[in-house]
């Protein structure tokens, strides 16, 4: 079993690894690589480590995640060739399961009407967003920013608003949440009702475990995404066979 060198950030050894096999031509340009599920057991790392590795090769152009096959090699490396290592998604939200929870646990002693009222507003308007085909996340971000800002602390604000910055301008962060907004995964409203009934009622206790609750989702929407819209797909064409053979039979 092939081992990483360090605990430091294992997605990045994983990559490092998967760019010298390209290099040395284990991979030609076209071939599919190994499963995640595979490349979990050969690293002895989780799956996250490495879609996070895989992302930081696709990112560079290296090789193209298709849903629901894998990914394939788009060009060998060239010498100048290495991964950029920026935040990922996954130490992103995990970021803010950290930052924004005690941000709501504090808003929640801190809230006032007027506060609560703009969070419902955009409660409202992230429904909205979900329901139009090219909306955007816009109510999200400022969903938690007015949390953020009720807690009455600007390096909080500042804090949370700089990790939602990165979401944007870091390109593997980027690319993950892309690709799960067009698997279809978007802000749940029930979730973010939670938290606001919670700074509703006061409680910093409910306000904490409702806003970790919350990214807590969003980490395995992160990690399910494409997985999921693959096997929605699949289950789709069976039964559209189904279907078909019941008419031919019928």
């Amino acid at each position: 079993m092939a081992t990483v060198k360090s605990k430091d950030r294992l997605y990045q050894d994983v990559a490092r690894a998967l760019l010298d096999e390209l290099t040395g031509g284990h991979y030609p340009v076209g071939t599919r690589l190994p499963a995640e599920r595979d490349l979990a057991l050969r690293f002895d790392v989780s799956r996250p480590t490495v879609r996070e590795a895989i992302i930081a090769l696709e990112v560079q152009g290296l090789v193209e995640v298709k849903i629901g096959s894998g990914a394939y090699v788009l060009r060998l490396p060239g010498e100048d060739d290495r991964p950029g290592f920026n935040v990922t998604a996954f130490e992103l939200t995990e970021a803010r399961l950290l930052f924004e929870g005690e941000a709501a646990a504090l808003a929640a002693t801190q809230v006032t009407d007027e506060d609560l009222a703009e969070i419902a507003v955009l409660v409202e308007r992230i429904a909205e967003e979900n329901n139009d085909a090219n909306g955007t996340e816009r109510a999200d971000r400022e969903f938690h920013l007015a949390i953020a800002r009720a807690t009455r602390n600007l390096a909080i604000v500042n804090a949370i608003e700089h990790l939602w910055d990165v979401r944007a301008t870091s390109p593997e962060a980027a690319l993950l949440h892309e690709k799960a907004r067009h698997a279809n995964v978007k802000p749940v409203v029930e979730e973010h009702m939670a938290v606001l009934d919670a700074l509703r009622a006061r409680d910093p206790v409910a306000a904490r475990t409702a806003m970790r609750a919350h990214l807590s989702a969003v980490l395995d929407g992160l990690l399910f995404a494409t997985e999921e819209r693959a096997l929605a797909e699949a289950r789709k064409a069976t039964q559209a066979k189904r279907d078909r053979y019941a008419r031919a039979t019928a």
